[in-house]
C-alpha cells in the first residue's frame, strides 16, 4: 500500500504552552509532503520530525490568525538560506497577499526561488490542487474571519498483478504495467488469458480531512462522507459550549458528533485550549460518542487507513 501518513507538528490553540505548539501538520502522500497551517516554532518541529521539509512545495493555510500562519515568513527565509530553487505554493483565504507579500519583499530580497500566493474563495468547496496522486478540495468553515479546511483525496491506484500469474504464464516485466492497465495476456503458445485472472483489485483510495478552526458545522458532513481520517478541532469541553460558540470554536463532543455524521473511520481531535492541563477529559468526552478517537500530540505520526 502506498504511503499516506499524517505528522502532527503542533496541536494547541492560540497560546503556545510548554505542552503544545500552535497548529501545523504535514501530510505525506506517496512521499509528497504537504503542510497544513504554519504556526511559529514549526521549523524546530520540522527538524525534530526528521521530515525532508525542503521537499514541501505546497502549504495550505486555513485562515489568517497568527497561531496558524506566524511561522510562514521564517520558513520562507530558511528555504532561501538552504538554496531552494523550486517554486513554493501557499494557499489561503483572501488577504494572504496583503499580509505576506510585504514581509517577503522586506526580509527575503534576492531569493532564488518564487513564492506563489493563491487566494481562495472560502464560501464554497473548490479543488485547489491536483496531481496524479491526490486532489485537495476546500471545506467551508465558520470562524470569526474567512476560514477553510482541506480535504485530501487519494487517486485510485492500478490493480495489483498476481505474482503466481507472472510465473505461471511467463509474463515479462515489460508487460506488467500494460496488464495493470487492463490488457489481457497471450501466452507464447497462443492462449489468451483474461485480465481478471491476472490481477487483484487495487487498494481502496483513502482520504483525510482537516477542520480547524470552526463552529460545529453539520452541513459539511456530506462533503466528507466516509473519510478515513478526520481531524476536527476540539478546543473546549462541552461544559464550555457557550464559550465555544462565542469564539467560533467547537467542543470535543461536537467533534465526535461531526465524525458520526460524516461516517468517518477515525477521528483525531486537536487545537486544545490552554485552559486545560491535559487532553484526557477532551479525549474521553469525544470517545463517549465516537470510540475510535485519538488526541493529537506533537510528534505523533498516524497512518491513514
Amino acid at each position: 500500500m502506498e504511503t499516506f501518513k499524517l505528522h502532527i507538528l503542533g496541536c494547541g490553540a492560540a497560546l503556545p504552552t510548554p505542552h503544545h505548539f500552535c497548529s501545523s501538520q504535514v501530510v505525506n502522500i506517496r512521499e509528497k509532503l504537504f503542510m497544513i497551517d504554519c504556526a511559529e516554532g514549526i521549523q524546530m518541529q520540522l527538524r525534530r520530525s526528521r521530515l525532508k521539509f525542503p521537499c514541501i512545495n505546497h502549504i495550505f493555510i486555513t485562515h489568517l490568525h497568527g497561531d496558524h500562519c506566524f511561522g510562514l515568513i521564517g520558513l520562507i527565509s530558511t528555504f532561501a538560506l538552504l538554496g531552494r530553487t523550486a517554486t513554493l505554493h501557499i494557499y489561503a483565504p483572501q488577504g494572504l497577499k496583503a499580509v505576506l507579500q510585504p514581509q517577503i519583499d522586506f526580509f527575503c530580497q534576492g531569493m532564488e526561488y518564487t513564492v506563489e500566493l493563491h487566494e481562495i474563495d472560502h464560501r464554497s468547496p473548490q479543488t485547489v490542487y491536483e496531481d496524479r496522486s491526490v486532489s485537495v478540495t476546500t471545506i467551508p468553515l465558520r470562524h470569526r474571519i474567512p476560514c477553510i479546511g482541506y480535504f485530501f483525496q487519494e487517486k485510485p491506484t492500478l490493480p495489483h498483478i498476481r505474482r503466481d500469474a507472472i510465473d505461471a504464464f511467463h509474463i515479462p516485466i515489460s508487460q506488467i504495467n500494460n496488464i495493470k492497465a487492463g490488457m489481457d495476456w497471450t501466452t507464447p503458445e497462443g492462449d489468451l488469458i483474461p485480465n481478471r485472472l491476472l490481477t487483484k483489485p487495487a487498494d481502496p483510495a483513502r482520504s483525510f480531512a482537516y477542520c480547524s478552526d470552526t463552529l460545529f458545522t453539520p452541513q459539511n458532513a456530506e462533503q466528507l462522507h466516509g473519510v478515513n481520517l478526520l481531524y476536527h478541532e476540539a478546543t473546549f469541553l462541552q461544559e464550555h459550549e457557550l464559550l465555544a460558540r462565542k469564539t467560533f470554536h467547537s467542543t470535543a463532543l461536537q467533534a465526535a458528533q461531526f465524525a458520526q455524521l460524516a461516517d468517518a473511520r477515525q477521528l483525531l481531535i486537536g487545537h486544545f485550549s490552554s485552559r486545560y492541563k491535559g487532553e484526557t477529559p477532551l479525549l474521553n468526552e469525544a470517545k463517549s460518542l465516537f470510540p475510535n478517537t485519538l488526541a493529537a500530540n506533537e510528534g505523533l505520526c498516524i497512518p491513514v487507513v
